[in-house]
């Protein structure tokens, strides 16, 4: 089954008030960290084997997989039997997790290169730990599959919030009007697809995916986008992971696709 690597390493700095804390992918939205979230949605695509890319506070990712079954179980603790616990009506994901401490300061594409034995000489799938959509996952690897190149990115049109101005050339307002789903920039959301040949543009620590490595594959006309169409939302700020816990807490999140 091909491996998804998640990006888990940062030190989330736009995300003071809780990063000093953890991790950026260990905040929670509900109950549960947003690596939580990312890795269901995954999941509900049959895809279980993950191989996380930490760094900054890496002990706590790999604290909280260490007692996943402790956080989602019922437990009793039988004092006067030696201090035994008991986990009762247990819960368990169907998932194989690899935490790797990739550095504090690693850069992102160097990240991927730590994992690279991880990952094997095989095709894989990487997202970013901070962000969640409604992603078809089978569907992008439709796409990466047909048209046959190094590597996929999701794309975004992560809309602007202000009004729009429609001006000519000589500086006369021709329209305003509100914002709307075609206004904005397409960004690269994560929910990428890889052929093993990227490891090849990936010197070491230092190297920046996004830059670095998907600025050289675009050189070489070997980097194709999916552009996603539904919901996506990253967790950048206090005000975007109250964006998601209030949808999360409305009962109808959109990037909630699992039963």
């Amino acid at each position: 089954m091909m491996k998804v690597v998640i990006l888990a390493g940062g030190f989330g700095t736009r995300i003071s008030e809780e990063s000093h804390l953890k991790p950026k992918p260990m905040i929670e939205i509900g109950d549960m960290p947003i690596l939580w979230h990312i890795m269901k949605i995954y999941s509900h695509y049959g895809f279980n084997d993950f191989v996380i890319c930490a760094g900054y506070k890496q002990h706590c990712i790999k604290e909280w997989f260490a007692n996943y079954s402790l956080y989602t179980s019922d437990v009793t603790f039988d004092f006067s039997d030696g201090n035994r616990v008991i986990m009762r009506d247990k819960h368990s994901e169907p998932w194989h997790v690899t935490v790797v401490d990739t550095g504090l300061n690693t850069m992102t594409g160097g990240r991927l290169k730590r994992v690279q034995k991880y990952v094997g000489n095989e095709p894989f799938m990487i997202t970013y730990g901070d962000g969640v959509g409604d992603v078809d996952i089978e569907e992008v690897l439709r796409y990466h599959k047909a048209h046959g190149k190094i590597g996929t990115v999701s794309a975004y049109n992560f809309r602007q919030n202000k009004g729009v101005l429609d001006i000519r050339e000589d500086g006369t307002v021709q329209a305003f009007r509100e914002k709307s789903n075609l206004d904005g920039d397409l960004i690269n959301i994560g929910f990428m697809v890889f052929e093993p040949e990227v490891f090849n543009y990936i010197p070491g620590d230092e190297t920046i995916l996004e830059y670095d490595v998907l600025g050289e594959l675009v050189h070489i006309g070997q980097l194709a986008a999916y552009t996603h169409r539904g919901f996506w939302q990253c967790m950048d700020t206090m005000g975007e992971r109250r964006q998601l816990e209030a949808a999360w807490a409305s009962g109808n999140a959109p990037w909630k696709i699992w039963d």
